[in-house]
């Protein structure tokens, strides 16, 4: 119950919290913005009904990632501010361009695409939903430039004790950005498709009136298409991000994988394992020859530094501490993370398949519709196993290499006051927790405008079959 422990827990829980609803609107605006444009294209009025009944949830995401990014934005001055004071110079800038910019531009457009339904032309109202993606995407790209400064400084002087800004361009050009953007973008891709069929399901379950029916496969077709084309990428930049560790966060790379002794050439990977963080060594572990070598090389050789070696270089770069991470967490949330991301892309192409015209079984069997409709929830575990990744292993940086967690924390808050502070936060997140789930629920209960839908044995072209682009 020190200050420490109980100010980080705060920021983790505001952060999770948090972040369950930024990769949620920003996946759920690129839905609604494509199935706007399919409307715009071929016409067909199924895919106005779309965007509008998707475009509802998506503003209760927005709503209350707005609620939580500003309970995020409180905490650097609450319980954090000397790690304000040494890093701001550099901290605040893209944080002032994401607010400034990208967040008003974002609400701008949101509120011309809200209240312009039927009071200007389709192409414009559709251009307005993407100008709000764009936005949204801009707006993670400023916060991950700062984010990814903390993961690998670049463009500073230390000065006085703080850390000041020397190059700005050198933030944009920071390869961790492009790591770090590529991955939570295609991330929020996957999750905004994935919730769409993922809902979409549950009330195939349940639903018995065609039209009804008609519009919720419509809806699961355009979203697995995008898990699919999202779980790719998120593989892709995951890779990437990945490999990149090796050499900038060995400690990190070898602790989401278990390693505490060298592996030698060639390494293999640790399937499942437990730590005995205490004596620094692993209590058991089952391994597959050659994999980890592959996976971080590419090739069937190269050895990887373990925890213990890294560790002993950090006391001789830093001085004496201990450098090691909270093993197990970040073992298992990395395995959670890429199980998770797996799953979605295997349910993705199955989904795809089961869903074809010719022989569309899936829509019939409950069981099947009951696992997709679970899937709803995973990647929100992944998302947040991936932060808790990225975070918890620059343990004890909050800073990389040059400030300490320990440093960073407010001098004059009490722990009675962050005891207080984190009970109130709790109780706050739990209510928007459950208000968001009761209206989302309302609104899937309540359905889409049933005006203009057409018939379920006419509705016959999927959405991303050439048909679909033709107009009619």
């Amino acid at each position: 119950m020190d200050i420490v422990t109980l100010a980080r827990f705060q920021f983790a829980m505001t952060t999770v919290f948090h972040f369950f609803f930024v990769p949620f609107s920003i996946g759920m605006g690129l839905v609604v913005a494509i199935m706007e444009t399919l409307y715009v294209k071929t016409k067909n009025e199924k895919y106005r009904q779309l965007a509008k009944f998707w475009g509802n949830i998506f503003l209760l995401s927005f709503a209350v990632g707005v609620v939580t990014g500003i309970i995020q934005e409180f905490q650097f001055g609450m319980n954090w501010s000397d790690y304000s004071r040494f890093v701001g110079d550099i901290f605040g800038a893209p944080l002032a361009v994401e607010a400034l910019l990208a967040f008003f531009m974002e609400s701008t457009f949101l509120g011309l695409w809200i209240f312009t339904w039927d009071r200007v032309k389709p192409l414009t109202h559709v251009i307005f939903m993407w100008l709000v993606t764009i936005a949204s995407i801009l707006s993670a790209f400023w916060i991950l430039t700062a984010n990814s400064f903390m993961q690998h400084p670049v463009g500073y002087t230390l000065r006085n004790g703080r850390a000041e800004m020397t190059d700005f361009s050198a933030l944009l050009t920071n390869h961790q950005v492009w790591y770090e953007f590529s991955h939570v973008i295609a991330a929020a891709i996957t999750m905004g498709g994935m919730i769409a069929a993922g809902l979409a399901a549950f009330q195939l379950i349940k639903r018995k009136d065609p039209l009804m029916r008609a519009f919720f496969k419509k809806s699961m077709r355009v979203g697995l298409v995008i898990t699919l084309l999202g779980s790719l990428a998120v593989l892709t930049a995951g890779d990437l991000q990945m490999k990149a560790l090796i050499e900038e966060q060995p400690m990190k790379f070898a602790a989401m994988e278990g390693t505490y002794e060298d592996t030698g050439d060639p390494a293999a990977w640790t399937l499942i394992a437990w730590a005995n963080e205490k004596e620094h060594s692993q209590v058991f572990g089952i391994k597959v020859p050659y994999v980890l070598s592959i996976l971080s090389y590419g090739k069937p050789s190269g050895s990887i530094k373990g925890m213990n070696t890294v560790n002993q270089e950090l006391i001789e770069e830093h001085g004496f501490k201990n450098y090691y991470p909270p093993v197990n967490t970040l073992f298992w949330s990395f395995r959670i993370m890429a199980g998770f991301g797996m799953l979605m892309l295997f349910v993705a192409v199955a989904g795809l398949f089961l869903t074809r015209k010719k022989k569309p079984i899936l829509y019939e069997k409950k069981w099947m519709l009951w696992i997709m409709g679970l899937c709803t929830f995973a990647p929100f575990l992944a998302n947040t196993a991936g932060w808790l990744v990225t975070e918890l292993g620059r343990y004890p940086w909050t800073v990389y290499g040059l400030f300490t967690i320990k440093d960073s924390v407010s001098p004059n808050v009490s722990a009675t006051s962050l005891l207080i502070s984190n009970i109130v936060y709790f109780l706050l997140f739990s209510g928007l927790a459950i208000t968001m789930i009761y209206l989302v629920k309302r609104e899937l209960n309540k359905g889409p405008e049933i005006e203009g839908m057409i018939d379920s044995d006419q509705d016959s072209i999927d959405p991303f079959d050439k048909e679909a682009f033709t107009n009619e």
